[in-house]
């Protein structure tokens, strides 16, 4: 492997960290759904334009980031229903 193949995918390695760190910041999630939600689109998006993940990779991302904000709704409301 090259220095620049391994930097690519070095740089695709901590950009897919970072975001899975950011999917799983359950305190975040909560307390502002919707924009934690944006943020996780805008840096799914961002990494495939920059060719770090492909179209594959950017759909499963999506998804997840749909699933956390379903999940964050779904709390919120039933933290409401217990009160």
């Amino acid at each position: 492997m090259n220095r620049e193949s391994a930097g690519t995918v070095s740089a695709e390695s901590s950009a897919i960290a970072q975001w899975q760190v950011m999917l799983r910041d359950e305190i975040a999630l909560l307390a502002m759904p919707g924009a934690h939600h944006k943020a996780l689109l805008r840096q799914a998006y961002a990494m495939h334009r920059d060719q770090l993940i492909d179209a594959d990779h950017l759909s499963d991302m999506l998804e997840l980031a749909d699933a956390a904000l379903a999940f964050a709704v779904e709390s919120l409301i039933d933290l409401d229903g217990d009160e």
